[in-house]
């Protein structure tokens, strides 16, 4: 065997592994939901069973949490997503000398623990009289997220035609029809895929959360207390509805991505026919 061939079911092999690493749990976890066991396990396996999905339906403080995570998720990409364009369309038209030093600053929040910026934030606001809950949540998490959607667009805008704007400034357009018109067309993609991004970021988060909730508990913060006081597959019947969505949202996403592309080959060739007739 040539050492290509062995490269490539090296390469194979490699691959293999990772998406077993990557897997495994969340089939193991699915799994478990089904499974008449009071702790969430597949060995023994005691029986298939649905009850788990009926006491997660009636678990209300699971949804109350669920809903809390939803909205300050919400409330952070509302908040995060332009803040990071802002900063982000700042930093590729600033020229002047402390350029990195902003640049370092703006990523400083990514580089700082969750845990002191949720215990730095909290500190700040109580001393203007503002206690812990929904609202110092979102200004806690935004504090980092914003950054990660900074970095996001800053990529794109590496890739951006400046001659573009120069042309439409020749025009006589001005920089509102410039951004509307030819800028954020063009950065829209990213957008959305930093908006999806801060969403997540901020539904997962714990660390900093742990600090700032108040009395209103997000869903990380619920679960980790049902780690204390006794896990069910409740749990396992939640995270298996989270995954069978976020399958169904990346296949739509799919579909779509894939129906633009077959217009983009078929536009071009259908204004090419009266040229060719």
């Amino acid at each position: 065997m040539s050492s290509h061939s062995l490269l490539k079911w090296g390469i194979r092999f490699y691959i293999t592994l990772f998406f077993l690493y990557l897997f495994t749990p969340l089939i193991i976890m699915s799994a478990a939901t089904f499974n008449d066991s009071r702790f969430p396990t597949i060995s023994p396996w005691r029986g298939t069973t649905l009850k788990w999905f009926e006491e997660l339906w009636n678990d209300s403080g699971m949804w109350q949490a669920l809903g809390n995570s939803a909205i300050i998720a919400a409330g952070v990409l509302l908040v995060a997503v332009p803040i990071g364009v802002a900063c982000a369309l700042f930093l590729s038209t600033y020229r002047g000398n402390g350029k990195n030093f902003l640049y370092g600053l703006m990523l400083s929040p990514l580089l700082t623990p969750g845990v002191i910026i949720g215990i730095s934030t909290l500190i700040f606001w109580r001393s203007l009289g503002v206690s812990g809950g929904i609202f110092l949540t979102v200004i806690a998490q935004t504090t980092f997220i914003a950054a990660y959607v900074m970095l996001m667009i800053l990529a794109r805008l590496q890739r951006f035609d400046r001659t573009l704007e120069n042309a439409a400034f020749s025009l006589g357009a001005s920089h509102f029809q410039v951004f509307r018109r030819i800028l954020l067309p063009y950065l829209m993609p990213a957008i959305l895929s930093a908006a999806v991004i801060a969403f997540l970021q901020s539904f997962e988060n714990y660390n900093t959360t742990l600090f700032v909730k108040g009395h209103d508990t997000t869903l990380t913060i619920y679960i980790a207390s049902k780690v204390r006081t006794g896990l069910t597959p409740a749990v396992n019947a939640l995270g298996l509805i989270l995954i069978l969505i976020t399958i169904l949202f990346a296949a739509v996403y799919e579909l779509k991505r894939r129906h633009e592309a077959r217009q983009a080959q078929v536009d071009p060739e259908t204004a090419s026919e009266p040229l060719s007739r």
